[in-house]
């Protein structure tokens, strides 16, 4: 019985808050669309803190500071002074024969205003974003006797052996003025006007 009065309740409900119609509201929307930053794209920043493969361990947070204006089409979009915060998200430690090498992801940008948005991007090096991890020094020069043809004579030139010393550490000195690219569209839906 108490099954058949819950159905019959049920059945009814819609009726009753059918016939109680509600206002019709519409609200006025401002008329702005966002605006899409595409991948690819270079935010010059400057370096706030002394990141280091010596000193800093990977999920190090670091900051940055837009230097420029950035505009798409008449839209200032990223202003001078936004904030840019990531991590280191790789070390390699330096070797024999090979430096330190450190990557750097960007995970957000904050306005001035305190506004956040999401980005995906790196810090840019043309070796695929990795800073450091060049050769290192040779540990010994050997000196080899060259002929010359055009003068016939006979020089001493010196060249690197193939052993190579210790590799030393990374840094990004605090002030260095670097490049970030944007790995995916990032969208913006807030600017700030003066």
């Amino acid at each position: 019985m108490k099954k058949i009065l819950l159905i019959l309740v049920l059945t009814l409900i819609p009726f009753c808050v059918h016939s109680a119609e509600l206002p019709n509201v519409q609200l006025e929307l401002r008329d702005y669309h966002g605006i899409i930053i595409p991948e690819g794209t270079f935010v010059p920043v400057m370096n706030t803190q002394e990141i280091s493969t010596q000193s800093c361990d990977e999920g190090y947070k670091v900051k940055f500071i837009c230097t420029n204006d950035l505009f798409l089409h008449e839209t200032n979009i990223i202003p001078k002074d936004t904030e840019f915060y990531g991590y280191i998200e790789k070390i390699n430690a330096p070797i024999i024969g090979t430096n330190a090498a450190m990557k750097i992801k960007i995970t957000k940008m904050v306005y001035t205003d305190g506004y956040e948005v999401p980005v995906r991007g790196y810090l840019y090096t043309s070796n695929d974003n990795v800073f450091g991890g060049g050769m290192s020094e040779p540990a010994k020069y050997i000196r080899m006797a060259q002929r010359q043809q055009s003068v016939k004579k006979t020089t001493l030139q010196i060249r690197g052996s193939y052993e190579r010393k210790m590799g030393t550490h990374t840094t990004i000195a605090p002030g260095a003025n670097e490049l970030i690219i944007l790995t995916s569209p990032v969208w913006i839906t807030h600017t700030l006007t003066n």
